[in-house]
């Protein structure tokens, strides 16, 4: 085992899961030998030696430990008749008999509420607090995540795993194509360090498991909302278009009604010129002059091979862009709503609509041509704006700047989280890895892989900041990153 045993005891007992799941199992005739937190510590041991997500590993992973752990966890015990080891029958059972407590009557393709607890205080308890403490910033994203029952035809249900359907996931491939896969959404939430915090290692802090037959958008917002009622504070949400393109009471509204703040890529369709408010145009989720140039109405994202030239003149035109958004005035009320002041009344542009504007320094953009019949954003110092306008679109940054960019990089947390626990070289959640159906044992699973990935993680930052410190000590410089060879144009001759 790569993490301590200790470690995954301390996981479950600091969680409180143990004892919150052996309140909820029914009365037992006679002494139950596999208690649940046993249980979760034997599935995490299983994964963490790189098994498969199967009952008869578990039951390995608990026998390979030493006799006085075995004891201690109650994997073997003295019976009338002398010792008695865990049996495979046992491990079943006790899973078997947890099922109808985590699992909803009626499903719905969602975790229940007791499900979705016990996933989140274990992976709360696998994070360090001084991890917790640093950061509140999260990267969100989803995946597929493959059952072992058979695929049905598209529309049908498999009695077996009921909740199980036809997903979409883009396999590698271009966003409009991917391929289609029969199971369920695992949707995760990863840690990543504040705008201008110390670095913090990318552990998963939430997650939930959801039937493509729902939108896992707005089960994941319901968790991450869940979060301040938690006492645990929301920062910066990192999100790709796929979460942003949601109607905003899905995703945009209950996070910044929970006091997250978004910074997230815009669907294509989103992007541009999206009508007017009382005149102000409406743009990438900002609010702009009318006389705004056109042409800095189009700005487009940059490409990633962009050249340095190309960045300066795209970050040049952001900055000219900026000059024409109308401001905060005041902030957000209760309800939502805020009032935003014309930029030149803030003394960001001339206009000769505001004549006290034209005494400004001619290094400012000047309306030469205003509306001939001025709307009222041009009559009024300020505008008083709903919370419905640009619900989905507005975010911590302007999109596209340079600041945002800098801050929505953040977000390949997310996928480095899904490449480790995809990786074929340790613990792969591809189809086979787990061999039971239904929503629950993923869930629960999932959650064990994710708290000993995050173990793995926490291992790997720690080696390489006492090798930092132990450099610096030494007098020696940090250590260089290794850069990728560039692939050679053609290969070698043969020798």
């Amino acid at each position: 085992m790569t993490v301590p045993l200790a470690r995954l005891e301390q996981i479950v007992a600091t969680s409180g899961v143990g004892d919150l799941l052996a309140g909820a199992l029914p009365p037992a005739v006679r002494h139950r030998q596999l208690r649940p937190g046993v249980l979760l510590i034997g599935m995490m041991a299983a994964l963490d030696d790189g098994r498969p997500a199967h009952l008869t590993r578990v039951l390995a992973a608990l026998r390979a430990l030493p006799e006085a752990d075995q004891r201690r966890l109650g994997v073997l015990e003295d019976w009338k008749n002398g010792p008695h080891l865990l049996t495979y029958r046992q491990v079943e059972h006790t899973l078997a008999v947890l099922r109808p407590a985590l699992t909803r009557t009626d499903p719905d393709g969602t975790a229940p509420p007791l499900l979705q607890q016990v996933a989140d205080l274990l992976l709360e308890a696998s994070l360090p607090g001084w991890v917790t403490a640093a950061s509140h910033a999260l990267a969100v994203d989803w995946t597929d995540a493959e059952a072992w029952s058979h695929a049905v035809a598209s529309g049908s249900v498999n009695p077996a795993e009921p909740e199980a359907r036809w997903g979409h996931r883009n396999a590698n491939q271009h966003p409009q194509k991917g391929d289609m896969f029969w199971g369920y959404y695992l949707a995760s939430a990863t840690a990543v360090h504040d705008e201008h915090g110390e670095k913090v290692p990318e552990l998963a802090r939430r997650m939930t498991v959801t039937s493509p037959a729902r939108d896992p958008v707005p089960v994941l917002a319901d968790v991450l909302t869940a979060m301040p009622t938690d006492g645990i504070p929301l920062g910066d949400v990192l999100a790709d278009s796929g979460f942003s393109h949601r109607v905003a009471s899905s995703w945009a509204n209950p996070l910044r009604a929970a006091g997250a703040q978004l910074v997230e890529d815009l669907h294509p369709s989103d992007r541009g010129t999206q009508g007017t408010c009382q005149g102000a145009v409406i743009c990438d989720g900002n609010l702009y002059c009318p006389a705004t140039p056109t042409a800095l109405l189009t700005i487009t994202p940059l490409a990633r091979a962009a050249s340095h030239d190309q960045i300066s003149a795209h970050d040049q035109r952001t900055r000219e862009r900026a000059r024409y958004k109308l401001g905060l005035h005041t902030a957000e009320d209760a309800d939502g709503y805020r009032r935003l002041a014309c930029p030149a009344t803030a003394g960001k542009i001339r206009c000769p609509l505001r004549p006290g504007s034209m005494r400004l320094t001619r290094d400012r953009p000047e309306i030469l041509t205003p509306p001939n019949q001025p709307p009222t954003c041009c009559t009024q110092q300020t505008i008083t704006v709903g919370p419905d306008v640009a619900a989905k679109t507005r975010q911590k940054h302007d999109y596209g700047t340079r600041a945002w960019r800098r801050s929505y990089a953040r977000r390949t947390a997310a996928e480095r989280t899904y490449a480790t626990i995809k990786d074929p070289a340790s613990t792969t959640i591809a189809r086979g890895w787990i061999r039971l159906f239904g929503l629950t044992p993923m869930m629960l699973y999932a959650t064990c892989l994710l708290v000993v990935r995050n173990q793995r993680i926490l291992t790997t930052y720690q080696t390489r900041a006492d090798d930092e410190a132990h450099r610096a000590a030494a007098g020696q410089p940090p250590r260089a990153r290794r850069r990728r060879r560039a692939l050679r144009a053609t290969p070698p001759a043969p020798l």
